[in-house]
């Protein structure tokens, strides 16, 4: 078993309550030091606790929702190739839907007039981005949240219940590949589900850092069928538990890497 299959593996096994370290060498044949060194590294990650003679799960360590000024200033080279490889995923005609986020903003530069999409969106970011390309785009009504530049509530709602899209691209202040998306509010939450009842494909846009993230106490689950589009590298141990997920198909670099 490679080394981050075997981490992926341990933690796992924590999660599950087999906490003690003879217990994981024995499940995972390997030495006390090989095991001590694995749960050393999970720590060093944030993703578990050791203890004496073992490890417990961490909790989930809900954070401050990250400033829109501050998610603008940095990642701009993942963001850049992750819109890339999502604007792929655009087939001619489509009708889509374009979420709020950093992320997304970059998506609208890359998607190609070419395409003929219809597009909705309800980020302002993204409007702007279309505005200067002389693409039509349709902006869903709705109240500002000033903190992403997007737009939500009442009026979007009912906007919704109108339309029906081929594919969502959205993105979240963390995913996980059990849990779903995380957002720092519960109206942000609930529209994304309400979005993603509309969608026939759902992608989600995610740095390598938001992987298996749980920062906010809001969460938006996903219990179908979709894509991770990230700029991670395959084999890197925060897509484990997405590559090896029935219901998800990850895009990682130029060409998908798994999907159970």
């Amino acid at each position: 078993m490679k080394v981050a299959n075997r981490r992926e593996a341990i933690l796992d096994a924590v999660h599950r309550g087999i906490s003690d370290l003879g217990s994981l060498c024995e499940k995972f044949g390997v030495s006390e030091a090989t095991a001590r060194r694995d749960l050393q590294v999970l720590q060093q990650e944030g993703r578990l606790l050791r203890t004496y003679g073992g490890a417990v799960a961490n909790r989930i360590q809900h954070e401050p929702e990250e400033s829109l000024e501050s998610r603008q200033s940095h990642h701009h080279v993942a963001k850049a190739e992750i819109a890339r490889q999502a604007a792929r995923l655009v087939s001619e005609g489509d009708t889509i839907f374009i979420d709020a986020g950093t992320t997304a903003q970059f998506l609208a530069r890359e998607i190609s007039a070419d395409a003929k999409a219809s597009i909705f969106t309800n980020n302002l970011l993204a409007v702007q981005v279309f505005a200067a390309r002389n693409m039509s785009v349709s902006l869903l009504g709705g109240d500002l949240r000033a903190g992403s530049m997007s737009v939500f509530g009442p009026l979007a709602d009912l906007s919704l219940e109108r339309l029906t899209f081929d594919k969502v691209f959205t993105s979240a202040d963390g995913v996980d590949a059990e849990l779903g998306l995380c957002e720092g509010s519960a109206e942000q939450a609930w529209f994304k589900e309400k979005v993603f009842r509309r969608a026939r494909e759902l992608v989600v846009l995610a740095t390598a850092e938001k992987l298996s993230r749980r920062s906010q106490m809001y969460w938006t689950p996903l219990n179908r069928s979709w894509t991770l589009v990230t700029d991670a590298p395959p084999q890197h141990h925060q897509l484990q538990p997405f590559m090896n997920h029935v219901l998800i198909q990850v895009v990682a670099g130029q060409a998908p890497v798994g999907g159970g």
